[in-house]
């Protein structure tokens, strides 16, 4: 099964990619991950959407649709999703009726280097899915705290605990996106 992965963090050190990565590490032979690049897409406007949409936009929206699933990967800025995150999700979900998210199974990771770990970030992307129509995995809820204390130098995950939980986690999504696909 082919799942993107969208990173809401463009930070070069960013926590998120380097969690997203460990989780395609970490991740059953049954699931071929890829992260998909959002940092590129203009800002979601109606009105460039109607004769002729930016190439970029129109690019992003079939490279998506042959997934068999999506994750997210999301700091928090301000109890919510970064604007590039937002961003990805309005221009998949264009034009209306042909959403690319449609029916895909989804999962949302957090992670901060607070303590929380992304707690509201993770919540308020959870209600955008409803409305796109991607049945979110309910558990396990996955909000990585103190995200400084868990990678080394190089990104690599090396808290045993953290890889052993989410190891878990992409075993479970594996067979939510299973059991979805296969309704």
């Amino acid at each position: 099964m082919k799942i993107a992965i969208l990173v809401g963090s463009l930070r070069k050190n960013s926590y998120n990619k380097m969690a997203a990565n460990a989780v395609i590490a970490l991740a059953p032979k049954t699931l071929e991950m890829e992260i998909l690049d959002i940092g590129n897409l203009p800002f979601y406007n109606e009105d460039l959407d109607q004769d002729s949409p930016p190439d970029v936009w129109v690019k992003f929206r079939q490279k998506l649709k042959p997934f068999d699933g999506v994750l997210f990967f999301t700091p928090e800025y301000n109890r919510s999703v970064p604007a590039v995150l937002k961003n990805a999700i309005d221009v998949g979900s264009r034009p209306y009726g042909k959403s690319a998210w449609d029916g895909k199974p989804g999962a949302v990771v957090s992670v901060s280097p607070g303590a929380q770990g992304g707690f509201g970030a993770n919540h308020h992307l959870r209600q955008s899915l409803v409305f796109l129509n991607v049945p979110a995995m309910a558990q396990p809820e996955v909000y990585i705290g103190h995200a400084s204390e868990l990678f080394d130098v190089n990104g690599v995950l090396i808290n045993e605990k953290t890889k052993d939980f989410l190891r878990k986690f992409v075993d479970e999504y594996a067979r939510w996106v299973s059991t979805i696909r296969n309704r």
